[in-house]
């Protein structure tokens, strides 16, 4: 059960049949989608975890925000140089620091800009742009092309979280 909670969409698939367009839909409907799955909760119900041990719904907001920056700014260095080196970033950490209790607002501010700049550049980009490149000192190369595939499936995970959550508590 706790493995259905983690991952409520299945975990990521770099071949799970969706086209780029279907992942650009993703990226440029999840402030939509996000703001609507948070929509009416309480500052107690978006303190709930998702699952035991985990994130509350409040640091899975801030965690996509600070994700998908940071999603945003690989992009552009993979675009504007060769093979770049990216710097990876401990999360866990990041969702424990004292902006973990703001309000989502912010957040959810941070994810409309970012998604709307993010979004532009994906429909901007060539066939060629896709295959550019880049380094993850963890876990390898990437062509852009995964990596939209790995933030499409980052975004629908986490707005799965919320409302997996909802509706297993009725909310």
């Amino acid at each position: 059960m706790d493995e259905d909670l983690r991952f409520p969409i299945g975990p990521f698939e770099l071949n799970d049949g969706t086209s780029r367009e279907e992942r650009i839909a993703v990226i440029r409907e999840l402030p939509e989608k996000m703001r609507e799955a948070c929509a009416g909760l309480s500052p107690e119900q978006l303190d709930t975890p998702y699952r035991p041990g985990g994130w509350s719904l409040r640091q899975t907001v801030h965690h996509v925000a600070d994700s998908h920056i940071n999603s945003l700014c690989r992009f552009k260095l993979a675009l504007t140089e060769t093979d770049p080196t990216i710097r990876p970033y401990h999360e866990d950490r990041w969702a424990e620091l004292p902006d973990k209790d703001l309000e989502i607002e912010p957040s959810l501010k941070i994810i409309e800009g970012v998604h709307a700049h993010w979004t532009a550049l994906l429909e901007a980009m060539s066939d060629e742009d896709y295959r550019r490149e880049l380094e993850h000192p963890e876990s390898g190369r990437w062509r852009l092309e995964d990596m939209l595939g790995l933030y499409s499936w980052h975004s629908r995970h986490h707005t799965a979280h919320i409302t997996t959550t909802r509706e297993r508590n009725g909310w």
